[in-house]
């Protein structure tokens, strides 16, 4: 049975509780760190901004490297190298740094030659990678010795591309390989927040916002995992002054949350009068709404996905991965998505559209759901 408000707010209790606590972010301004040069490969999209900006924040001279298409005048204080991941890096020629963040990397040759060529030049890599390395997520709690994809156990067949979850292992076989004793890799979980442009986590806001019967996936107990774009890239900065080296978990928060309390914590930020249908899996899975796609950021936590959102990140919150709480980051998506144009906020870009929600609605209530 799915959680009633009175249980979730008792529960949220607790765990606001937790969120409050004082960020470990705060008490390092106390101790400036020593300024860094930090080349950033990418840093105009989603979440290179975010390191960008906690890095110049921070006093570290900060180096931009990318085609200088996506948002070319931002960061004026930061220098702008031209060139392209896979055909160009003569700008990366003959420079040092101390760092490199790689946070725009889906093909392993391209990590292989920045790897390479940046070998002598940058004291230590810092790889942004996914949790999707994960060959399977069966395990409850899943931790970082997990097995991950492999060209054994993922085959591919000649000449198709790679899967994702394979090139990116295989992406961090390369950071590993150039850089074996000054690498930082983070298997980020799905990265949400202000900027994102994929609307997955953006829609629940939306539709929570627009009020009426929302069609909620399962019973409300599967549990859930993300991380804040701004939790994620000021952790990696500091990991990255620290000397930390290692691969890392980079998802959130601590102790997981249930589907039910994801939905009514988010109800909070708002005035709607949404009220929350919880469908069957196997319904939703009979009338073709999946997990992930037309439910975003919901995965069944049985089989092989049972740890999907049990991850024990001890390890990491240890090392200073900090959370902002939930309605934070689901107030300031919404006001970074009703700033965008109307033509942009007409259509989202991952969800159920309404019509098709109406019809699975109303095929659950014919079944006396």
């Amino acid at each position: 049975m799915a959680p009633t408000r009175r249980q979730f707010v008792q529960t949220a209790g607790t765990v606001a509780g937790l969120s409050v606590l004082p960020r470990f972010d705060i008490l390092l301004r106390r101790h400036r760190p020593a300024p860094l040069r930090i080349l950033i490969l990418g840093g105009t999209g989603f979440i290179g901004p975010y390191h960008v900006q906690y890095a110049l924040d921070r006093g570290h001279r900060v180096s931009i490297f990318n085609r200088g298409r996506t948002n070319p005048g931002l960061f004026p204080d930061a220098e702008k190298l031209i060139g392209d991941r896979a055909s160009d890096l003569k700008a990366l020629e003959g420079r040092e740094w101390d760092v490199v963040l790689d946070n725009s990397a889906t093909d392993p040759t391209w990590v292989e030659r920045s790897a390479s060529l940046l070998q002598k030049a940058v004291k230590r890599y810092v790889f942004t990678s996914t949790r999707s390395v994960y060959h399977d997520t069966s395990r409850v709690p899943m931790t970082i010795d997990a097995p991950v994809c492999t060209r054994e156990n993922t085959p591919v067949e000649a000449g198709k591309p790679l899967p994702y979850c394979l090139a990116k292992a295989l992406a961090e076989g390369v950071v590993r390989r150039y850089f074996p004793d000054n690498h930082t890799i983070v298997r980020a979980s799905l990265i949400v927040g202000p900027g994102d442009l994929t609307d997955r986590f953006t829609y629940w806001p939306v539709r929570i916002e627009r009020g009426g019967e929302v069609l909620a996936p399962g019973d409300g107990t599967d549990w859930v995992q993300f991380i804040d774009a701004r939790d994620i890239c000021e952790w990696m900065i500091r990991l990255a002054e620290m000397g930390t080296n290692g691969t890392f978990n980079g998802l959130g928060p601590r102790q997981p949350r249930t589907f039910a309390e994801l939905l009514h914590g988010i109800k909070a930020v708002t005035t709607a009068d949404a009220t929350f249908t919880w469908v069957a899996a196997d319904f939703l899975e009979q009338h073709q709404i999946r997990p992930y796609q037309e439910m975003p950021v919901w995965m069944p936590s049985k089989g092989n996905r049972a740890g999907f959102a049990r991850f024990d990140i001890s390890r990491e919150v240890e090392l200073g991965l900090t959370f902002r709480p939930l309605a934070v980051t689901a107030k300031d998506t919404l006001d970074y998505y009703h700033a965008q144009s109307p033509e942009r906020q007409e259509k989202l870009r991952a969800g159920i559209p309404a019509e098709r929600e109406e019809e699975v609605l109303a095929a659950w209530r014919r079944r006396g759901g």
